[in-house]
């Protein structure tokens, strides 16, 4: 192993050029880490934001962008008993992923479906940590649940669209375009709706009216009050990101208290290290057989080398991405 790597770093707070590339020491390991040598990664939108300054590193991560990799355990700390250097994992980061090394909190790994390239293996763990632990883990969904995913060509769309509908339920996606709800029809949800074409609530009723069960949403501000409208007595609301801003204006919170509804939120990267682990422990139990079995796989928009990853990134902001975007490393 060398003493120093290749890295794609932020050269200052900015658009996608303020990505260049880099050399930096490779990391050590600590007792509960282990170190990865990096196949590829994914690009999520909170690299983005962390690239633009609105969105910074939690303490003790690295200043390098990336929340998930996939590659081969090159070294284990000392407490580390599951993973031994040559094992093939995917992680979830803190950060530190746009490398050719990473120390990763051992919890946070999981096997790799031998059916798997690198690069689709890295676009599961920023995705499945997230989906799983919403929608399952917090929302609650059960069996006869119908659940409403807004931006359902995205990479979080596509993974819950494809673990629901391979548990057998009624998966409805909200998309900016009629090429984006084919793809989300093609990949199991029984109805797309053209946010663009209309108010997606209009369509919503006409085909569901009595709502649904759970929604996952990554949009809130307008979309709030209408995700709070369309649920059903008893729904829950999951909210992960604020892609339609932070203030909701107008909301009313009668619906909730009539309704029963429960709201909840959560981020993932500044949870801490032991919730992470029971993510991926209940993960691996009840969802990781789908994607053994082949009923959920990663779906890949692009690849590019770590080299380009101010491309990735700005291909990322155009939105017009259908799954994941990966970088990766020779």
């Amino acid at each position: 192993m060398t003493e120093t790597m290749r890295v794609a770093e932020i050269s200052t707070p900015g658009g996608p050029e303020v990505l260049v590339a880099g050399t930096r020491p490779v990391p050590e390991p600590g007792p509960d880490e282990v170190l990865i040598r990096v196949a590829a990664a994914g690009v999520n939108r909170p690299d983005c934001l962390q690239r633009a300054g609105l969105y910074p590193a939690p303490p003790g991560a690295s200043d390098l962008p990336g929340l998930e990799v996939a590659g081969e355990v090159a070294a284990a700390g000392g407490n580390v008993t599951r993973w031994q250097p040559g094992d093939i994992v995917c992680a979830l980061t803190h950060g530190g992923g746009y490398a050719e090394y990473v120390r990763v909190h051992a919890g946070s790994c999981l096997p790799v479906p031998e059916r798997l390239t690198p690069a689709q293996a890295a676009a599961l763990p920023e995705t499945t940590f997230t989906v799983y632990f919403n929608v399952w883990m917090r929302a609650g969904l059960k069996p006869g649940d119908s659940l409403l995913i807004h931006g359902g060509s995205s990479g979080i769309g596509t993974t819950a669209i494809q673990f629901a509908k391979a548990l057998g339920h009624d998966v409805i996606v909200t998309a900016g375009s009629e090429e984006k709800c084919s793809f989300c029809r093609e990949l199991g949800a029984d109805l797309a709706i053209n946010y663009r074409d209309g108010d997606w609530r209009d369509a919503l009723a006409e085909a569901r009216p009595d709502g649904v069960d759970v929604i996952l949403d990554m949009v809130a501000g307008p979309y709030t009050q209408q995700n709070i409208d369309a649920l059903r007595t008893d729904g829950r609301y999951a909210l992960i990101a604020l892609v339609g801003g932070a203030v909701a204006d107008g909301v009313s919170m009668a619906s909730v208290l009539r309704k029963r509804l429960t709201i909840t939120g959560s981020t993932l990267r500044p949870q801490p290290d032991a919730v992470k682990a029971e993510i991926a422990t209940n993960l691996e139990r009840d969802l990781w057989p789908l994607v053994s079995a082949g009923s959920m796989t990663p779906v890949i928009h692009a690849e590019f080398p770590l080299a380009q990853a101010a491309e990735a990134h700005a291909l990322m902001e155009r939105g017009e991405h259908m799954g994941k975007i990966v970088l990766t490393v020779d």
